[in-house]
C-alpha cells in the first residue's frame, strides 16, 4: 500500500475518481450541496475520461470535477494540494472562463447561469491567513453597503484543510456541519468516525468507494504517476520563480554598484550579507572589465 497522501481525496487523480464518474453522482451532489449550502434535488457530471497513456505521458492538467445542478447552475471544483502563485487571480480567471464558455457571440446575455466555482486547498492560502473561516464565500459586494451583491452569477467557495486541521486541534467536530464533515473526510477519511457516516449516508458511499479504490493495485500505480507529476511541476514552477527573483536581486546590486553607492549600504538594501553581495558584483563587473 502507498502513503496516504497518495491514495486520500486529496490527490486529485483519487479526487476525480471518486466525485468526477456518472455512477458516483449522488455522492457528488452530496459534496455540493453541503458546500454551498443549498438542496439539490438531481446533478449532471460533465464526466470526461481519464486515459492511462495520458497520465503516464504527463499530459493531463487539472483534474476537475464540472456540473451542472437542476436549477442549471455550474460547479467546478478543483482540489489542489500545493500553492501555486497567484492562485486567487487563477481562481477568478477559470471562474470567467465558465462563465464566457455558456454562451456564443451574439446570443442574449439572460443564457448566462449562475457559476460557482469550489477549490479545496490542502494549504492555507497566504492572502487569506488572517481570515480564521476554513471555508469562505466570496461575491460581487459594494463596497459600503456590505450586505448588497451585485449579481447572484457568481459564487467562489474556497475551503482551506489545513486551516481546519489545525482549528480542530482546540475544537470537536461538529457533527452537524456536513461541509465539515466532507472537508475531514478529504483531508483525512480515517477522521469521519462510523457514527458521522451513519448520519451521512454519502460520506459513507464515498468511504467505500475509496476503499475500492486503495484496494486495487493499478489505481495505486496510477494515483502514484499522478502525485509524482503534481511534485514535479510544483518544483519546475518553484525553481523558475526563484532563479527570477535571483536574477532581479542581482540587477538590483549591480544598478547600486553602478550609482557608487557604498557595498555596506547594499547589502542593507537587498538583505544579503557582504560576502554575497561582493561575489555578485566580482562575478558581473569586476571580471568583465
Amino acid at each position: 500500500m502507498l502513503n496516504n497522501e497518495v491514495m486520500n481525496p486529496t490527490n486529485d487523480y483519487i479526487f476525480r475518481r471518486i466525485f468526477g464518474r456518472e455512477e458516483n453522482k449522488e455522492i457528488t451532489k452530496g459534496l455540493i450541496s453541503a458546500i454551498i449550502g443549498k438542496e439539490i434535488k438531481k446533478i449532471e457530471l460533465n464526466e470526461s475520461r481519464i486515459l492511462e497513456k495520458d497520465l503516464r505521458d504527463d499530459k493531463i492538467g487539472i483534474l476537475d470535477v464540472r456540473a451542472k445542478l437542476d436549477d442549471e447552475t455550474i460547479v467546478n471544483i478543483e482540489m489542489q494540494i500545493v500553492q501555486n502563485s497567484n492562485i486567487e487571480k487563477r481562481i477568478l480567471f477559470y471562474w470567467s472562463k465558465l462563465y464566457y464558455s455558456q454562451i456564443k457571440e451574439g446570443e442574449d446575455y439572460n443564457k448566462l447561469n449562475k457559476t460557482i466555482v469550489i477549490l479545496i486547498a490542502d494549504f492555507e492560502l497566504k492572502g487569506l491567513k488572517e481570515l480564521e473561516k476554513y471555508h469562505t464565500k466570496w461575491q460581487i459586494r459594494e463596497e459600503e453597503y456590505k450586505t448588497k451583491v451585485l449579481t447572484d452569477v457568481l459564487e467562489i467557495d474556497i475551503i482551506e484543510l489545513e486551516k481546519l486541521t489545525n482549528q480542530l486541534k482546540e475544537k470537536q467536530i461538529d457533527k452537524k456541519d456536513k461541509a465539515m464533515l466532507w472537508s475531514l473526510f478529504i483531508k483525512n477519511p480515517e477522521r469521519v468516525g462510523k457514527e458521522e457516516m451513519r448520519e451521512n449516508e454519502d460520506i459513507k458511499k464515498a468511504k467505500e468507494e475509496l476503499d475500492r479504490i486503495q484496494a486495487d493495485e493499478r489505481e495505486q500505480e496510477l494515483a502514484d504517476l499522478r502525485m509524482k507529476h503534481i511534485r514535479d511541476t510544483h518544483a519546475v514552477e518553484e525553481y523558475g520563480y526563484l532563479r527570477g527573483k535571483e536574477e532581479k536581486q542581482k540587477q538590483v546590486i549591480l544598478n547600486l554598484y553602478k550609482m557608487k553607492m557604498k557595498i555596506e549600504d547594499i547589502t542593507k538594501a537587498v538583505e544579503l550579507s557582504k560576502e554575497e553581495v561582493e561575489k555578485i558584483i566580482k562575478e558581473n563587473i569586476i571580471t568583465k572589465q
